[in-house]
């Protein structure tokens, strides 16, 4: 069974830094996309940043560009996102999420997950940032 678990959330004022975790167990694949959204109410999922754990393939969501890093540590399967100079807009449930594709194809789930259906997500951790 595979299993996310997002840790790292909490409140910020403007400006400030989170860092995200996500643990990652019982995944078959070895190399895959891992990726984060993020969501607010009444909103739809919105893809933040997405990595190939196998190397290489980075997307970053143009609101973010910048502004936070995805990174995944093989060796502790752990997908993280550094997020520096927070803005009230940033404020979200962030989630991770893994799905078994080429590199390639990495970006793409990022900017439409809908059309992945063996994706797995974590629950979620809340990110609250003040102004």
């Amino acid at each position: 069974l595979v299993q996310l678990v997002e840790s790292g959330g909490g409140s910020v004022q403007a400006g400030g830094s989170l860092r995200l975790s996500c643990a990652a167990s019982g995944y078959t694949y070895r190399s895959h996309c891992m990726a984060w959204f993020r969501q607010v109410d009444g909103k739809n999922r919105e893809g933040v940043a997405s990595i190939y754990t196998g190397g290489g393939m980075i997307t970053y969501a143009e609101a973010v560009k910048g502004r936070f890093t995805i990174s995944y540590d093989e060796a502790e399967n752990t997908l993280y996102l550094q997020m520096n100079t927070l803005k009230p807009e940033d404020a979200a449930v962030y989630s991770c999420a893994a799905v078994p594709v080429y590199p390639d194809v990495c970006g793409l789930y990022l900017k439409s997950p809908h059309r992945y259906t063996d994706e797995v997500r974590g629950p979620g951790t809340l990110v609250t940032v003040s102004s």
